[in-house]
């Protein structure tokens, strides 16, 4: 199966629209999703915030949640899924973050490499609603990150299909609170 095929040919049957905020994938995600013929239609922002600063100054991660959680957190994960849709000019009403370890782990945490926090927050004209994973993926740094872009690709449809009658704000129109 061809998961980014797959997304953009769902996206697209159904208007939504989707942005990414990367950080160990470093853009993988919205490549992956570019690669497809007709992906425009569905791909809005593709965001890759690498360091605590870029996440903290582009996507309003608070430092007090990278402080307490750490970089490597489904509590970064959500703040920068929450961050890239609430970007000024971003119409997507999708978003899915990653942040992670892809090599040897930094000193002072005790994660393993491959240790990859993704979140997926999906706006509603009712409000939004996130879920959020972390998964620990074998290999090398380039195959840890093609898995963990991947998977955070095969999950956009898994979770839309969690919230069952929800409508969804189209691009373009008022967002409600």
């Amino acid at each position: 199966m061809n998961i980014p095929r797959s997304v953009v040919g769902f996206l697209s049957s159904r208007g939504l629209v989707i942005a990414t905020a990367e950080s160990c994938t470093g853009g993988l995600i919205a490549s992956l999703l570019a690669d497809v013929p007709g992906s425009g239609a569905c791909l809005d922002v593709g965001l890759v915030v690498y360091s605590p600063t870029g996440k903290c100054g582009v996507l309003n991660v608070r430092s007090q949640t990278i402080e307490e959680h750490g970089l490597t957190s489904e509590a970064v994960a959500r703040e920068m899924a929450t961050g890239v849709l609430a970007l000024e000019g971003c119409s997507a009403n999708i978003a899915v973050s990653n942040t992670g370890i892809a090599g040897p782990p930094p000193k002072g945490t005790d994660l393993p490499a491959g240790t990859q926090c993704f979140a997926w927050r999906y706006k509603r004209r009712d409000g939004e609603f996130m879920f959020a994973e972390t998964r620990v993926f074998d290999g090398d740094r380039t195959t840890i990150r093609r898995n963990a872009a991947l998977y955070a690709l095969s999950r956009v449809e898994y979770y839309f299909n969690q919230l069952p009658n929800v409508r969804y704000a189209r691009p373009g129109s008022p967002r409600s609170a």
